[in-house]
């Protein structure tokens, strides 16, 4: 085969590629409400963040201060899907259902 035969066919099958791994990733990240935190932990186990690096506030000390605990799972950082469960996030420590 010449070279002009040869670049055309490389450049068909790496836009071909191309459109496969962008519709594998658009589906693999897609946004989900759920019902409760049970529902969430199925798919979620650590929850989900709006952000990377939270970490899961407890509570408060005598000084107002903030407690934070090491939690068992890690948390999956998604802002699309923390923001349909936002009213799940009860401690407002932007992590949903962690545990």
């Amino acid at each position: 085969m010449n070279k002009a035969v040869k670049l055309i066919l490389a450049g068909v099958l790496s836009v071909s590629l191309i459109g496969v791994t962008s519709t594998e990733g658009h589906a693999a990240t897609k946004a989900k409400a759920f019902k409760n935190c049970t529902e969430m932990q199925k798919t979620y186990k650590g929850g989900v963040a709006n952000k990377k690096g939270l970490k899961n506030r407890t509570g408060y000390d005598k000084n107002g201060k903030p407690i934070y605990k090491k939690t068992q799972y890690t948390a999956y950082v998604s802002l699309a899907t923390y923001n349909l469960n936002k009213s799940k996030d009860r401690d407002k420590d932007g992590i949903a259902c962690e545990r």
